[in-house]
């Protein structure tokens, strides 16, 4: 089986050259990134299996890098301190640079945990039910928006608050008050909250690592 029903594309993929027959600045040149959906929370299980796999199944000269494109984030603990952690840029997907034929479409599919790579649905010549999808490569602008969001040296504060949620506050003017969050503003670090002051509904703005959230 093989990753298109129509030889032409097939052909058109490989330019009609066997990819051994090209020198590694070429290959790289040709080489483009997909994006692969895998199972959830396998991200990093699917990156090692397919590199140890590559070696072994000499493809390495076609399939060039696996990346899990990550940021960096603050994470407001229950302790009120922040935690840096690295944060997936995109859950569920990998993507993988690599010069695209049958071989490598086989040895990417079959690698466990794999779902399907992104691309367009090509419909059954016969029959019925669903076609299978065409790998389709992402364009330089989206790689760029990619690689630049998940290169970012300050980490970006998250919090698992939204509005609705019931807080408390632990420090600061209002400390000890209970309120009900209505905005969130994660670029700015900080929570619209209203509280209850003077026996009247208030909005004060709060910066997170002055709340806590009420379970």
């Amino acid at each position: 089986m093989t990753y298109t029903d129509d030889s032409q594309d097939l052909a058109e993929e490989s330019s009609g050259a066997h990819q051994s027959d090209l020198t590694e600045e070429q290959i790289r040149k040709k080489s483009r990134w997909y994006a692969v959906q895998v199972a959830s929370g396998c991200e990093k299980r699917v990156k090692l299996n397919l590199e140890q796999r590559v070696g072994t199944l000499d493809v390495a000269n076609r399939i060039l890098d696996v990346q899990i494109p990550e940021t960096p984030i603050l994470k407001h603990q229950k302790d009120g301190k922040n935690k840096e952690i690295q944060e997936k840029v995109f859950p569920g997907y990998v993507l993988i640079r690599m010069l695209l034929d049958d071989e490598v479409w086989q040895v990417i599919k079959n690698t466990p945990n794999v779902i399907n790579f992104v691309g367009s649905e090509q419909k059954r010549r016969y029959g019925r039910g669903r076609g299978h999808v065409k790998p389709m490569p992402l364009s330089p602008g989206e790689v760029d928006r990619i690689f630049k969001r998940a290169q970012e040296q300050e980490p970006v504060q998250k919090i698992d608050m939204e509005a609705g949620d019931k807080i408390s506050v632990l420090s600061g003017p209002f400390k000890d008050f209970e309120g009900e969050v209505i905005e969130v503003a994660g670029e700015r670090n900080k929570l619209k909250a209203l509280l209850s002051i003077f026996g009247r509904d208030t909005p004060v703005e709060l910066e997170f690592n002055q709340v806590q959230k009420i379970d």
